[in-house]
């Protein structure tokens, strides 16, 4: 199939957030590009599997005791583009992660270990390292602080080999913050911080940030894109927006076009950064289905730059399943809640809610459509059932599915978001038969481990405008027709 491409919209506007101060109504538009590629998969199955196997990684492997973030997978995610320096300015395309708190861009000489076949370099433009010019943070700096996250400014002046008598009198500037080592669920890298002109050609309008503080990494495991870190830290670029101008870095949102497995996207989906509201005209063409339901933020002490809530029930059809208590709050120790995630695909339940889920689900479904275990076995996903040759309206059919947060928000799923439909079957003349699945994993016991005991994934968001209010400390979900709506915004 096609690979998904490049939305670019050209504007000769730019923004110096340094000296500019935008009313309260200004926001900046960016494409995101999904960037699922089919190439490297020979069949749904097999794209399916590989989904699952790396969903259930990232959500297993950050709920051990090293602290890692959740980046976006390559494969399967979201893209969008930046321009780093300014002599020339150098583009490159980065992915879009709610789940970790640093933007890094890999410099050259860039060395990445394990890195064949991460990526269809003809799904990502410009992935290509960076020639870095830029200037490194010091040593005493907040940023550099933020970054290494353990040890005090004095401990890292002193690392960076600044004089006892210089550090004691916090005149230590002109030393460089020293590297360090950054992980995720399935990779790492250790870089450096500098400083430089970051734009945002892409947006509309076009952005660019004075002294933007990100990471330049030379060496990696498993990572050779860049991420544009939007979790909660003070390294992340609605951050270090929100710095230069608060009305544009205390909310952003997204809306994210629904697509399947065998159908790749090609529209962007818009990456909205401020506050806006619907004129009147809007309203009525449907772009805005409904209003934004919300629910509170949740502080996670031992993971801070995560997005966690609370999820106190999930209904399936007119069956309320009660969520365990660990996964209404996040105690003391970092343990509990769940975590909204641009970067998983598939949403991630406890054990005993997800088998009370798909054990609803299998009662009424199974009295109709036949159990597909083989299917089961080849895709990860389960239950799975064969709905035979004609199954249109086959989704219409199967119960719906309500994700009940705290604070008393509800959200409807879409039939799509959670019960995926595609054909088995066709290869060496073999009879092809439709089959559904149930887009759900089970992530274990939640005894069993530390962290986050959940997590929604980007398929389940999809069709929805999801909001991170920073200011009020919660996030919201509104139906959307995503398209329509990066078109509308597009045209103001």
């Amino acid at each position: 199939m096609a690979s998904p491409i490049f939305f670019s919209s050209v504007f000769f506007l730019s923004i110096f957030l340094s000296s500019v101060h935008l009313s309260y109504s200004e926001i900046l538009l960016l494409p995101l590009t999904h960037s699922l590629s089919t190439t490297q998969f020979n069949s749904t199955h097999h794209l399916l599997k590989s989904t699952t196997t790396r969903s259930a990684t990232r959500f297993h492997r950050n709920r051990r005791a090293r602290q890692v973030s959740l980046p976006l997978s390559p494969g399967s995610d979201y893209t969008l583009s930046f321009s780093i320096g300014s002599n020339p300015p150098q583009t490159v395309s980065l992915y879009m992660d709610t789940g970790s708190d640093l933007v890094w861009f890999p410099c050259h000489p860039f060395e990445c270990i394990l890195c064949d076949g991460k990526y269809n370099p003809a799904a990502i433009s410009n992935p290509a390292p960076i020639n870095l010019s830029a200037a490194p943070v010091s040593c005493k700096s907040r940023a550099c602080s933020a970054a290494h996250s353990t040890l005090s400014s004095s401990d890292l002046c002193a690392v960076a080999r600044c004089p006892l008598e210089t550090i004691e009198i916090s005149d230590c500037a002109g030393f460089s913050c020293p590297p360090f080592y950054y992980a995720y669920a399935d990779g790492s890298l250790i870089a450096r911080l500098y400083t430089d002109s970051l734009s945002i050609p892409m947006s509309a309008p076009s952005l660019i940030l004075r002294n933007f503080t990100f990471g330049c990494a030379h060496s990696a495991l498993a990572e050779p894109i860049g991420v544009a870190g939007f979790g909660r830290g003070v390294l992340s670029l609605p951050a270090q927006l929100a710095d230069y101008s608060p009305q544009l870095g205390n909310q952003f949102s997204y809306c994210l076009v629904s697509h399947s497995f065998d159908n790749p996207v090609h529209r962007p989906s818009p990456l909205i950064l401020g506050r806006y509201s619907a004129n009147e005209n809007e309203k009525q063409l449907g772009e805005f289905q409904s209003e934004f339901t919300y629910t509170p933020m949740l502080d996670n002490p031992k993971y801070p730059y995560f997005y966690s809530v609370g999820l106190e029930a999930v209904s399936v059809g007119k069956r309320r399943v009660a969520a365990p208590e660990s996964l209404k709050m996040v105690d003391s120790s970092g343990n509990g809640g769940m975590v909204v995630d641009s970067g998983t695909t598939f949403t991630i339940l406890p054990s005993e809610l997800y088998q009370s889920v798909v054990r609803e689900f299998s009662l009424r479904v199974g009295r109709v459509h036949k159990r597909a275990s083989q299917i089961e076995d080849k895709t990860g996903l389960r239950p799975c059932f064969y709905l035979g040759d004609d199954s249109a309206d086959e989704v219409a059919k199967v119960p719906a599915v309500v994700l009940h947060f705290v604070g008393n928000s509800s959200v409807a799923l879409p039939g799509r978001n959670y019960f995926y439909q595609f054909l088995d079957g066709g290869d060496d003349g073999k009879w092809k038969r439709k089959v559904g699945c149930v887009m759900l994993m089970n992530g274990g016991d939640a005894a069993d481990e530390s962290g986050p005991v959940g997590t929604l994934g980007n398929y389940q968001q999809q069709g929805f405008e999801v909001v991170y209010d920073l200011e009020k400390r919660r996030v919201g979900f509104a139906r959307r027709k995503c398209s329509a709506l990066w078109d509308s915004l597009n045209q103001r």
